[in-house]
């Protein structure tokens, strides 16, 4: 048989580069309900835009029998594709190949794609599916993890980083999607932990599977590791999709513009009547976004952690913002240490990638108790007010009812440089709960009335009127409008095209110390 021609061979080479581990291991990651590195590239990206990159690249190793295990691409499939049309750049670990275990050489492929995109400014998306290092490499193997971990870094802030969990992910695996902006879990089938169900019952004699102690619902609900979950893997190529619509490629351009057939000037009515007139009553706040943002635009992230605040991307007349939102139904609103760094991180990113912010303010003030002290609401609820502060993209608050003590400072207030701050009529700006405050200032005069519980509601009632109301602040100009509740999508639409020139600038410095 005639020796095959260079092309031929190149073909032969190609083929044999797209086995991956093989049939069996293949037919093994179907079963469990997975799809391969491949496949998932096919749904996530637009159909034929997948240039693939150091497909033939092999490990290195000589140790343990590997000169006798080389595979093609070495376990992870790297390279640049289209997303709606707009460039990507990729990699999709391939559990198929040794477990999807990082080698030095499988390293340097992903590294090589992630300079390729801080350089051309463009996101940056991985597809991870790992069982960790490759032990038979050892140390090589931990360099190449800390020569991602550098990268992430570098690229924080200049390009979107995107993390889909679809496999195994544990070790020093777990600090690279730590480090980028979203964290996408499958249910049941992806994981996430520093160390494994052995290790822990070894060391703390606990018994715990590895879903229960890193699964997705875990991640998504209990440590905000994870900022979605979806049922299987064509789902979570769809929600990276989706999310993409909302991003700019990088920190240089602006998110991209979408046309909304939602009149910019349309009321919402039903926002007149939305607010309980008992202020102790809750409501649901996502009626409030959704009746003003552009229709079926609103984007939750972290919908399952800290429901007391609710955050996410949403299109107002066609642009995109940032929503961060009291959520009064949940723990009333109040703001706690999860709450505060969920909303935290959030407003950074927006701010990175120039996202205008709108923030939804009812919030009675910082949820009390021993637990929230002992761990740090201090500085964590510091965390939020550092973020706002920092941030220079067009900050608008809109306070629909309750703005209380301290909370009332950190919910973006013009003191901490909003742009705009407006207030529905019936909200309430103060230091605290007029009854409460009433307590306080007339304690002796309460103490001493025949009838203390008149006392008490007479005081109440003149503490509301005086300072239990939008107008006091409008006076000093810390809220600059007081507006109907069914004109607010309008006058936000409005406000976001005078702010949309806004240019700020900071101190010279080499970087803040945000109270981590």
């Amino acid at each position: 048989m005639s020796n095959p021609t260079p092309t031929e061979r190149l073909h032969e080479l190609r083929e044999k580069s797209l086995e991956g581990g093989g049939q069996r291991r293949i037919d093994n990651q179907h079963k469990k309900g997975k799809l391969t590195a491949r496949e998932r590239i096919d749904f996530l990206v637009d159909e034929g835009s997948f240039v693939e990159l150091d497909r033939f690249v092999a490990h290195r190793c000589t140790d343990f029998g590997m000169e006798n295990e080389e595979i093609l691409g070495d376990g992870v499939v790297t390279g640049h594709a289209l997303i709606k049309g707009r460039p990507v750049y990729l990699y999709s670990q391939d559990f198929t190949v040794f477990g999807g275990s990082l080698s030095e050489t499988y390293a340097e492929k992903v590294c090589k794609i992630m300079d390729m995109a801080t350089k051309n400014g463009v996101p940056i998306i991985g597809l991870n599916d790992s069982g960790g290092a490759r032990i038979q490499e050892g140390v090589r193997s931990l360099g190449g993890y800390a020569e991602i971990f550098w990268r992430n870094t570098r690229a924080s802030g200049v390009v979107p980083q995107i993390s889909a969990i679809l496999g195994p992910c544990a070790g020093g695996a777990v600090y690279s999607p730590a480090i980028t902006d979203f964290i996408a879990m499958v249910e049941e089938t992806s994981y996430m932990h520093i160390t494994g169900p052995d290790v822990v019952k070894t060391v703390t004699h606990e018994v715990v599977t590895s879903e229960d102690l890193g699964g997705a619902a875990v991640h998504a609900s209990k440590s905000g590791v994870a900022h979605f979950t979806t049922v299987d893997d064509r789902a979570c190529m769809q929600l990276i999709r989706k999310m993409l619509a909302y991003l700019p490629l990088n920190n240089a351009e602006m998110p991209p513009f979408m046309a909304s057939d939602d009149p910019s000037d349309r009321l919402s009515p039903e926002l007149d009547t939305l607010i309980p007139a008992d202020p102790t009553k809750p409501y649901d706040i996502h009626e409030v976004i959704s009746r003003v943002m552009d229709e079926e635009s609103f984007f939750e992230v972290h919908a399952a952690y800290a429901m007391n605040i609710v955050v996410g991307f949403a299109r107002l007349g066609g642009h995109v913002v940032g929503v961060v939102a009291n959520q009064p139904a949940i723990l009333a609103g109040c703001l706690d240490i999860e709450a505060s760094i969920k909303a935290a991180r959030f407003v950074r990113f927006c701010d990175a990638f120039n996202i205008p912010l709108i923030v939804f303010e009812d919030v009675p003030g910082f949820l009390p108790g021993t637990d929230q002290e002992h761990r740090g609401i201090i500085n964590h609820g510091a965390k939020l007010l550092y973020a706002f502060a920092e941030a220079t993209v067009p900050k608008l608050t809109v306070i629909t009812r309750k703005a209380y003590g301290g909370a009332y400072c950190v919910m973006n207030s013009k003191h901490l440089r909003a742009d705009l701050n407006v207030a529905w009529p019936g909200a309430m700006i103060a230091v605290m709960g007029a009854e409460g405050a009433a307590k306080i200032i007339h304690r002796g005069d309460i103490a001493g009335a025949d009838d203390q519980e008149a006392e008490l509601k007479k005081r109440t009632d003149e503490y509301e009127e005086k300072f239990n109301n939008p107008y006091r602040a409008a006076r000093r100009g810390f809220v600059d409008d007081v507006i109907e509740p069914n004109a607010t999508r309008p006058y936000l639409i409005r406000a976001l095209e005078l702010f949309r020139s806004k240019t700020e600038a900071g101190p010279t410095r080499k970087h803040g110390n945000i109270p981590l």
